[in-house]
């Protein structure tokens, strides 16, 4: 083979090999803009800490580490004795307070029963005066008559005193009648007062019935609260808490996750974003599972940078800017037939490659 030969075979063959090099990388660029990969992403799930609303000593454990629970499920009971005690105080004080309230309620029956007749005994004296006054009006006239008929000589000085005295005797009536109508007048006004004033502690106490009654339901809250049950089904992680442990309220005693409602969070840089849309398609690799591929799509992409809600987010207007391209993280949902074993956890990590058309 002489030199001429071997030249063609080598120009050819660098050909080729520039022809292969440029497929591939437009194959590469094509592949990059309609994949939009991140190693930036980890599996995150929604974690129930589970704690007591109440003080208390732990009595039992129904649960283990990394056991799977149903709602509903009794986790932690926690020494009721105490809690007992108080329902059964707040039972008798209720029923005390209860007592008086019928007693009062049975005051108030008899005081208008009272009143009824001291209604009755007022329209009677109101009668009986007007009735008296009529007798005096009547002894009026037969007084003027009687001396008409004694200057005529017509009676006896013995009959016009008979008849001025039962006028005498019609105005006392009639006296005694005003006397009568005004007591009991005035004992109609002070039953009145009475009713009133036992209307009035009806009132407060009925307030001190429903005052015993609210503290009654906080008691049987608070016994409610020392068995401790599972909010959702899930496995159970993170147990810090042993029999016979002393707690508080808002202690953090178990974590409950929920495996069968996760997701993946990826944090792309803000220059991959530009073709991505919810509802894409999403393959998704795992670290813990090579060659295993799940499912999923884009679900949401976060209102702001993670820098923006950091907990002490970069004040750019101070001091020498420096420009570094943000991430912007992105809910992508698991597609339902894609995990059916629960395998994946909270926490792991993952490489999801977004399908972009």
């Amino acid at each position: 083979m002489n030199n001429s030969n071997r030249k063609v075979i080598a120009l050819t063959v660098s050909s080729a090999i520039a022809v292969v090099g440029i497929i591939i990388i437009y194959f590469y660029i094509t592949y990059k803009k309609t994949h939009i990969t991140t190693d930036d992403a980890f599996v995150e799930g929604r974690i129930h800490v589970i704690a007591s609303k109440i003080p208390g000593t732990v009595k039992v454990i129904h649960v283990e580490d990394n056991q799977y629970v149903e709602k509903g499920d009794l986790l932690v009971e926690i020494d009721e004795i105490d809690y007992e005690v108080k329902v059964r105080e707040a039972e008798s004080a209720l029923n005390a307070e209860r007592s008086k309230f019928t007693e009062i309620l049975t005051r108030i029956d008899v005081a208008h029963k009272q009143l009824s007749e001291l209604q009755f005994r007022v329209e009677s004296a109101r009668a009986n005066l007007e009735l008296q006054k009529a007798n005096l009006d009547q002894a009026g006239r037969d007084i003027k008559r009687a001396e008409n008929l004694f200057k005529n000589e017509v009676i006896s000085k013995e009959q016009l005193e008979k008849t001025t005295t039962r006028f005498d005797v019609n105005s006392a009536q009639v006296r005694a009648a005003k006397e009568q109508l005004k007591q009991a007048e005035a004992s109609l006004e002070t039953q009145k007062a009475i009713i009133k004033q036992e209307e009035v502690a009806l009132q407060s106490q009925g307030s001190l019935v429903k005052q015993k009654e609210a503290l009654l339901k906080t008691a049987e809250l608070n016994r409610s609260y020392t068995k401790i049950y599972a909010p959702s089904n899930g496995h159970i992680t993170k147990k810090s808490v042993e029999t016979g442990n002393q707690i508080q309220p808002g202690q953090p005693l178990i974590a409950l996750v929920p495996l069968n409602d996760i997701w993946v969070v990826a944090n792309y840089k803000e220059t991959q974003l530009e073709k991505v849309k919810p509802g894409q398609r999403v393959r998704i690799k795992v670290d813990t599972y090579p060659g295993k591929v799940f499912e999923g799509k884009v679900e949401s992409i976060m209102a702001g940078t993670g820098a923006a809600f950091s907990l002490f987010p970069p004040e750019n207007a101070t001091g020498n800017y420096v420009k570094v391209v943000q991430r912007i993280p992105v809910k992508i949902i698991l597609d339902k037939t894609t995990n059916p074993d629960h395998v994946l956890r909270v926490g792991m990590s993952v490489v999801p490659t977004i399908l972009v058309k």
